[in-house]
Formats: structure tokens, sequence, C-alpha cells
């Protein structure tokens, strides 16, 4: 198991900014493209939004970024700004989806931390 942990955190380590970058397109993307009307898919709106953000926070943190938490807040600024563009790409903004974001973002960092860590407490 402590393997497949390594090789997990060493892959997300060496690729964080190329995975960060393509979460965040991805996010950008299906945040403002304009439709008639949201696809059904299983699971809430505010559910999607916070676990996109939990996987946009993860690659970061397990890179133990020094700036993790100003990266964090940037994340949080750019959600901000894509929920007041919504309106005018026929989307809706809502603050509930900007505080999903914010809670998503905060797990992924938390997420990232405890992966860490049971990776160190089992290598010891």
């Amino acid at each position: 198991m402590l393997v497949a942990m390594q090789i997990f955190i060493n892959f997300i380590s060496r690729f964080y900014l190329a995975l960060t970058i393509v979460i965040l397109m991805m996010i950008t993307v299906l945040s403002l493209w304009p439709i008639a009307e949201l696809p059904a898919v299983p699971g809430s709106d505010k559910t999607h939004h916070f676990i996109a953000y939990a996987l946009l926070m993860f690659p970061t943190t397990v890179k133990q970024h020094k700036h993790r938490w100003l990266i964090m807040i940037f994340f949080v600024c750019y959600s901000g700004a894509i929920e007041l563009i919504q309106p005018y790409v026929n989307r809706y903004g809502e603050w509930l989806d900007l505080a999903a974001n914010a809670g998503g973002l905060l797990i992924g960092m938390l997420l990232a931390q405890l992966l860490l860590f049971l990776a160190s407490a089992i290598e010891r």
C-alpha cells in the first residue's frame, strides 16, 4: 500500500502544474460554456462545484507548494469572477456556488495533507 501511495504522490507532485492547469481549464470551460439548459447528471450542482474545486486544489497541496494558501485565495477569487461572468453567457451565477467552491478548495487541501500524513506515518 505504501508503494502505491508513494507512486501516486510522486506522480501528482511531478505533474502538479499540468494537472492544475487542465483542471482549471475544464472548470472554466464547463462554467462559462453557454447552454440552453443544464444537462441531467446525478448529484446536486453544489456537489459538482465542491468536487471540481477539491480536485483543483489537491495537486498543489500534494506538491506542498510553499504558496498554496495564496493559490487557494486566487482560486476563490477566480471562482467568484466566474460567478460574476456567468449571467453574461446565458448561465446563472450563484453565491452558494462560490461557497461550495471555497469549501471544495479547503477540503481538497485537507485531503491532500491527510494523504501526505498517512504516507509519512506508514513509512515510519
